[in-house]
């Protein structure tokens, strides 16, 4: 019995609950006000709601990619009210605690819904077909950024599969039109 002791221990220990990290998602919108006061940032969000996510001060338990976080601006240092931006959150959507926000400079912006046609890393290229029967081309950048089934990721991280329907936020860099923020829907 005394040398099963320590198995049974150790195997006790195993079976305890981890504390888990929340995962870290990401979604674009202009960031309509900022309320230092309160901690909040309100988002009117691409898809035509608005939300209101709170800033946790950094005390919450989140698995944010270093690369990524390194292209954002923690959120309680953003103060760039009415930009156009890549919000960074955990949480269910009702109750969004904001981590980081990423402003996408000046535009012009486009948006393009549609269904996946090829999905290239090795040529960092994506191409969509759209509602109208459009194929449409966009140049992924080393900091294009996706929203994926784990969350947010860089864009070449990304798992495309032909078929999945995405939305592209994208603006003409360099004369090619370049993904900016890829959301799978």
């Amino acid at each position: 019995m005394r040398k099963s002791l320590p198995f049974l221990v150790l195997l006790a220990a195993a079976s305890l609950p981890a504390s888990s990290q929340e995962v870290v998602h990401a979604l674009t919108g202009t960031v309509s006000s900022i309320d230092s006061a309160s901690k909040t940032i309100t988002v009117f969000q691409d898809n035509g709601n608005q939300g209101v996510f709170t800033d946790a001060g950094g005390k919450g338990r989140y698995a944010f990619d270093k690369k990524l976080a390194q292209q954002t601006t923690q959120a309680a240092a953003f103060s760039s009210q009415g930009a156009y931006a890549i919000v960074f959150y955990y949480g269910v959507i009702e109750h969004p605690t904001v981590v980081a926000v990423k402003s996408l400079g000046k535009g012009p912006f486009d948006s393009t819904e549609g269904t996946i046609d090829s999905f290239n890393s090795h040529d960092h290229s994506i191409t969509v077909t759209d509602k109208s029967g459009a194929a449409k081309t966009f140049k992924l950048a080393a900091d294009s950024i996706a929203e994926g089934d784990t969350g947010a990721i860089e864009a070449l991280k990304l798992q495309a599969r032909k078929g999945d329907h995405v939305r592209i936020v994208s603006q003409v860099v360099d004369g090619a039109p370049t993904a900016l923020f890829i959301r799978d829907i």
